[in-house]
């Protein structure tokens, strides 16, 4: 199975080519690994590209599902190849209704990075609890929830794949219907 992640290394036209890292999801660990000297951690990214030129946006929105990927990293080689490592939150309940809504929060490994995951996990287990009683509807709970990880973590909520994309079905999963603004 693994623990994925995506891997993003900047160009200079601000866009990125993506590769991909079977492990590197685990521990946040590539952080540290990857360098000038060792772009692709010694094998732990793979040298083929996913993609050559995709902008940010299309990062999430087409490659980063929150359903597969567990971390995802940007790398600046103008900044001698610092690392930003990033957290993927699936932000659905078991069923998968909205399987394409997910977050990325930047969080440090090591204890930071252990700390965020007890958070998200915790929380979103005991919204999915009230929503199963009846105490608070699947939308007010995924509201409160991106809400918590974009004020507190800093957290970016996005829609991948096919939720990225509106449908004559209705309105996409970050557009309210009440108003028509974007939540994300």
């Amino acid at each position: 199975m693994g623990h994925r992640a995506l891997v993003a290394y900047g160009r200079p036209d601000d866009r990125y080519e993506l590769r991909y890292s079977h492990w590197g999801g685990e521990t946040l660990s590539l952080a540290e690994k990857i360098t000038r000297q060792r772009p692709l951690a010694d094998g732990a990214v793979t040298a083929e590209l996913l993609a050559p030129a995709v902008t940010h946006d299309r990062i999430l929105a087409d490659y980063l599902d929150p359903c597969v990927y567990e971390a995802l990293y940007v790398v600046s080689p103008e900044t001698g190849h610092a690392v930003t490592p990033y957290r993927v939150c699936w932000l659905e309940w078991g069923d998968g209704r909205d399987g394409g809504r997910g977050a990325i929060v930047a969080v440090s490994p090591g204890r930071p990075d252990r700390r965020f995951r007890t958070w998200f996990r915790a929380t979103k287990t005991v919204l999915g609890d009230v929503v199963e009683m009846g105490a608070l509807s699947r939308r007010a709970a995924l509201a409160y929830l991106e809400a918590r990880l974009c004020e507190e973590r800093d957290g970016t909520v996005y829609s991948y794949g096919r939720a990225a994309r509106p449908s004559e079905d209705g309105p996409r999963p970050d557009h309210w219907p009440e108003d028509g603004s974007s939540n994300s």
